[in-house]
């Protein structure tokens, strides 16, 4: 959630932070701002309500700098307006500064520091730029007050880039919880909140440890704790082609990164299996997870969804017993937790605040081991677990996860086998995963390549619809959950995903005439029984559609799926249900990749 760039010693500082804004769209917000400022004392506050192209009209010829600072918010404390838009200012005008996260007790520090202060918004992040000018009026110089105001933060999660009108071409920055960056460039430095925001000028990245400090000007960068010890780290390498993050000749993010789908398959093939069919894990985390008695996975959303894939993957290769659990729930849990225990942290950002407050108790509470698997090889959940294991799905810029999901279960399925095998378990053992991703890429792209049929049966079904229903069996009720929180979250069609079976307990009540309800149909033990409650809701007026593999389907069903190994199946099942969604928010005139109220990477709790 919110974005944040930085940018000092470029004469193109205005530019380069709505550029970057515009490169963290991704994020979602509600509102807009920059500051920019020049060693000569000018300088200009912008800010605007809505999208980035409503602050670039307010940003006029001589809105110049050398320094800056600028953000996208997503409203919490306050409502989205241009008052509480950032970045936030001191009652003097003399401190600038934009905030991620949340400030738990702003509150209790408005009340006993900050009573006489006249407030110009309803944010907490204010509070903290008015406590910063009241330690400076106290004697402090701008580090000291910002390690101060810093200091008094109980149980707060914040991303900070401060500047001060007396020092115009240096930023002071900090971080807890919130991801943050430091780009280095040939005299200059930017700061980000993603380095796609500023990959067109670095793609050298220093990362940034919670309980830092950090003070920039265009040729140094000193990083310190808040007990003022020094601390040196080299930066790293970020490869990301520019070409990945740009929707190039595609209306929208989603349906060029549905689209990457199969090239992902192979990116992951190429990353983990050689051309032996020998599986690539390190070796320490194979011994370690081997030992496990019980495996949780965590996740949220989407990466969730895809634990719960997980979960067969692994009982089926490995026979150690999974649990899934939701890292909202089990932050805040008191669960029992099996000696043998081994956690897996499934997310696409590897900043989500819930899994890494999990990731915390793991590693301080009940001290067990753990692995990331992550698309962001550097960030918070990967840097802290104990392993981690890249998607290699590329940067993915749609608010509706796409092809992370499918990399996440092919990691899964891959690390499985690699268990199993470990284990001479005779399943893992034969199984052949290199021949069946080579398959599901090539069933990946047959679905892909049916767009036009999709898009006619979202026009025929849902384009209308209020409400939708997904059902399906096994590991088809695990897509079957995927395949509703995509409709709904890009369509806003009130959309659920059932067990089939479990029709006749309640659910079968909503069905109208008309409902549409979407039957996944790739298991053959459980196919009939599928079909039978598909009749039930027909017999009701449902508008069914049906999504079959190939081996198990007739000549009425809708969506035909190429068959692959039927544990494999949901990485095919599941492109067409977000093709589905795709057309249907794209028919009913939504934003496909920026939906209301949602964002990206939800780095807050």
């Amino acid at each position: 959630m919110c974005g944040i760039v930085g940018v000092t010693g470029r004469a193109d500082t205005t530019n380069l932070l709505v550029n970057g804004l515009k490169k963290l769209e991704y994020r979602g917000y509600d509102s807009a701002g920059i500051y920019v400022s020049n060693a000569n004392g000018e300088d200009h506050l912008v800010k605007a309500q809505g999208k980035i192209k409503n602050l670039e009209e307010k940003i006029t010829d001589d809105v110049m700098g050398t320094t800056g600072i600028g953000h996208t918010r997503w409203a919490t404390h306050g409502v989205p307006s241009i008052e509480n838009a950032h970045p936030h200012f001191s009652e003097d005008h003399r401190f600038y500064l934009v905030h991620n996260g949340v400030i738990q007790n702003f509150k209790e520090l408005k009340k006993d520091y900050l009573s006489e202060v006249t407030f110009q918004s309803d944010t907490d992040t204010e509070v903290v730029v008015q406590l910063i000018d009241r330690f400076a009026k106290a004697g402090m110089d701008t580090e000291q007050a910002f390690k101060k105001a810093i200091s008094l933060l109980k149980d707060s999660s914040y991303a900070f880039v401060l500047m001060d009108r007396q020092l115009p071409e240096t930023l002071f920055v900090a971080k807890n919880k919130s991801p943050l960056l430091i780009g280095v460039g040939e005299d200059f430095n930017v700061v980000c909140s993603d380095a796609l925001a500023m990959i067109n000028v670095t793609n050298q990245f220093v990362e940034l440890h919670d309980g830092e400090v950090v003070k920039i000007t265009p040729q140094s960068i000193s990083i310190s704790n808040l007990a003022g010890e020094r601390i040196d780290r080299a930066p790293f390498t970020v490869d990301i082609d520019q070409a990945d993050a740009d929707k190039g000749t595609y209306p929208y993010y989603m349906l060029k990164e549905v689209d990457e789908q199969p090239a992902v398959i192979r990116r992951i093939e190429a990353k983990y299996l050689d051309h032996a069919g020998n599986i690539h894990f390190d070796q320490a985390l194979l011994d370690q997870i081997n030992q496990a008695s019980k495996l949780y996975i965590v996740g949220a959303g989407t990466s969730y969804h895809a634990g719960l894939v997980g979960k067969k993957l692994f009982e089926k290769f490995t026979k150690t017993p999974t649990e899934v659990v939701l890292a909202s729930e089990f932050a805040y849990d008191d669960p029992i937790i099996e000696d043998q225990a081994f956690f897996i942290f499934l997310s696409q950002s590897g900043e989500t605040a819930d899994s890494r407050q999990v990731l915390v108790r793991v590693n301080d509470e009940w001290q067990k081991p753990s692995l990331t698997i992550t698309n962001v090889a550097n960030s918070t959940l990967a840097r802290e677990a104990d392993f981690s294991a890249t998607l290699e799905a590329g940067p993915e810029i749609a608010v509706a996860s796409t092809k992370a999901y499918t990399a996440q279960i092919a990691v899964e399925a891959l690390l499985a086998v690699a268990m199993g095998r470990e284990k001479t378990n005779a399943t893992a053992v034969n199984f052949d995963i290199t021949g069946q991703l080579s398959k599901v890429a090539n069933a990946i792209q047959t679905v892909v390549d049916e767009k036009g049929k999709i898009e006619e049966l979202a026009l025929a079904t849902l384009r209308k619809t209020r409400n939708a229903f997904y059902i399906g069996r096994g590991l088809d009720y695990n897509v079957a959950l995927e395949s509703s929180l995509k409709l709904k979250e890009i369509s806003y069609i009130q959309a659920e995903g059932f067990a089939s079976g479990e029709l006749k307990h309640g659910t079968i009540a909503l069905i109208e005439d008309g409902t549409p309800v979407i039957g996944i149909i790739t298991q053959s033990k459980t196919a009939d029984h599928t079909r039978s409650n598909l009749q039930e809701v027909l017999s009701r007026g449902a508008n069914v559609i049906t999504m079959v593999s190939e081996d198990l389907a007739n000549s009425t069903d809708d969506i035909l799926l190429p068959v692959v190994d039927e544990m494999l199946m949901p990485l095919v099942s599941v492109i067409a249900a977000q093709l589905l969604a795709y057309y249907a928010s794209l028919q009913r005139g939504y934003n496909v990749d920026q939906p209301r109220n949602l964002a990206k990477s939800v780095t807050v709790e």
